[in-house]
This record gives C-alpha cells, structure tokens and sequence, in this order.
C-alpha cells in the first residue's frame, strides 16, 4: 500500500530527529564511535554526507554541523553565491550549508534555513551560535509551504531534500514563488535512473533514507518547468544505489 504524506512526513522527521540527537552527542550514527569522520556518509545510503566537504578548513564550522549532515553533495560549491544575496536552503539539517552560505555573502547578505524536525533546528541553532554566524536564521516549517514573503530570496539551494517531499510540485512551486525575478535554484538531490514501482514506492524506510521518493530527470525537468522555471540543468555526479545517481540540478525562476 502507497504510504500516505503524512506517514511519509512523519518517517523522515523520525529519522532525521534520531541523526540530529546522535549528532549532537558526537556519536557515529552507525558504529557509535565518537567523533567518526564519516558518520554521515554510512548512515545515508543515497550520499555522502558530510565528505562531500572535503576542502572544509578543520575550524570552519562545529564538528556537529558536519556529522549531522546527510547529504549528497554540496550546494554551497555549485550555487555561485555573491556578496549580499540573500538564500534560502530547504531542508536545512544541521546548518552546515546555511553556515557555509551566510560567510560567502558576507555581512550584508542573508541566510534562512528552513527545517520540518525540531531536533535539527535545536542543533542548527546551537551550531550557529558556536560558530558565531550573525547573518543567518533558522525557522521551522515545510518545504511545500515556506514561512517566507514572495520574491524575498535571491537563491534556493537544498541537499537531498527534495526527494523526501510527498508533494513534489507544491514544493517547486513554492521554491519558485519565494525566488526573485531571475533568482537561481541550486541543488543536489537524488535522481532515480528509471521510474520506480508502486512497491518500491511504498517502502517507508526508503523514503526517509532518499531513495522511495527519487524522480526521474525527465520528471524533474518537467516538474520545474511547471512550477515557472527555465534554463533547467541536472547533471548526474555518482551513483546512489542500483535505481539512482546523485545529481546537480539548476534553474532559473
């Protein structure tokens, strides 16, 4: 049976909560060691967590930041981000992307995070204050519905969220709708390489872990195009499982 939205919100606020509370305990979410390195990237099938962050200086953000990300790429290396825009990062986890983003715009642009789980807000909060980020707020809320003013952000950038979403084009739209005229969409996500059953669909475990929600890059194109955008790119960058790719994907409003 296809899991309802909210079964599948309720999954993926489960297993996210559970990673932010490892994480801010300093734990390996899967062996348990403190401290892992690459707690992250073990924990999440679909990526690589927070090793996708290589070139990331040791003091650069709290060790926290790192271990709690699940992701499967960087946005932050693919966004182009100037001095004095202002972002927008769906699904913003424990702040390492929002924190890396407030410092390349600098004091004069803005960084809002947006997260569903109050486990990672509470983490992301706490990383930000310890890395002494000031032009950066987090706030709670859902992707197909973002708390903020139309036209209020210049880019959106995301790290393997959109998968998770049960509503896919309320979530595009809504992207779209926050973007300024000619603002950017810069994301990585999971990308499915075919269309995936209704059995593979219905499997809970998958959805949180970024693989039961994957659309295809013809229905990611044609998803965003629907919701407004345009110059529409996704560019695979390396396998996620049998059924998927991670990949880039960029936009236009």
């Amino acid at each position: 049976m296809t899991p309802t939205p909210e079964e599948i919100k309720q999954a993926v606020k489960a297993r996210y909560g559970a990673a932010a509370r490892r994480a801010a305990a300093s734990t390996d979410c899967c062996s348990g060691d403190p401290a892992a390195p690459t707690a992250s990237a073990c924990c999440d099938p679909a990526g690589f967590g927070a090793s996708a962050y290589g070139d990331l200086a040791p003091d650069e953000v709290p060790d926290t930041a790192r271990l709690a990300s699940l992701g499967c790429g960087n946005p932050t290396a693919i966004a182009g981000l100037q001095p004095g825009q202002r972002v927008l990062d769906l699904g913003s986890g424990g702040g390492l992307d929002v924190l890396l983003a407030a410092r390349q715009v600098g004091p004069e642009g803005f960084v809002y995070g947006l997260d569903m789980t109050e486990e990672m807000l509470v983490l992301a909060r706490a990383n930000q204050q310890q890395a002494g980020v000031a032009n950066a707020e987090f706030i709670k809320g859902d992707i197909e519905a973002i708390p903020l003013p139309d036209a209020s952000v210049d880019v959106v950038i995301s790290n393997c969220v959109l998968n998770l979403s049960a509503d896919k084009p309320a979530a595009f739209r809504e992207a779209h709708r926050v973007l300024a005229p000619g603002g950017r969409l810069a994301v990585t996500d999971i990308v499915a390489a075919r269309p995936l059953t209704k059995e593979e669909r219905a499997d809970l475990a998958a959805w949180a872990g970024c693989l039961a929600g994957a659309i295809t890059a013809r229905e990611y194109v044609e998803g965003l195009e629907a919701a407004g955008f345009s110059g529409i790119e996704v560019i695979p960058t390396h396998p996620a499982g049998p059924t998927a790719v991670s990949a880039v994907i960029r936009a236009t409003a």
